[in-house]
């Protein structure tokens, strides 16, 4: 099983960006996918996550900001960030859960002018 991030990065404040985690190896539509982060100095945190039937939920400090989404088509899970702030700043994990847990590689997204 491989998940591979993509789409990190330097933004500005209030900007945008699109990350993707690319699944293989595993039965996609069957797992709950999910984006955690953390920051230089503080726990892993739960971004974001979409079960296999579409329904999603959403840390608090995201909410309304973020977008999670999947393509089972594409074995493929996204992050929507718009209006992204400095304290979005870490390395933003994808993870898939169903009957085992599986973690990626991780994406480092920066958020500085």
């Amino acid at each position: 099983v491989q998940l591979v991030e993509s789409g990190g990065g330097l933004v500005q404040p209030g900007g945008s960006l699109r990350l993707s985690c690319a699944a293989s190896g595993m039965t996609f539509r069957l797992y709950i996918m999910s984006w955690y982060r953390q920051a230089p100095g503080k726990q892993r945190e739960l971004v974001a996550a979409i079960s296999s039937g579409g329904n999603t939920n959403y840390a608090d400090s995201v909410k309304g900001r973020f977008t999670i989404s999947r393509d089972n088509a594409k074995n493929t899970v996204y992050l929507q960030m718009n209006s992204l702030k400095p304290e979005d700043t870490a390395v933003y994990y994808c993870n898939g859960y169903w009957t085992s847990n599986y973690w990626g590689q991780g994406a480092q997204v920066t958020v500085s002018s």
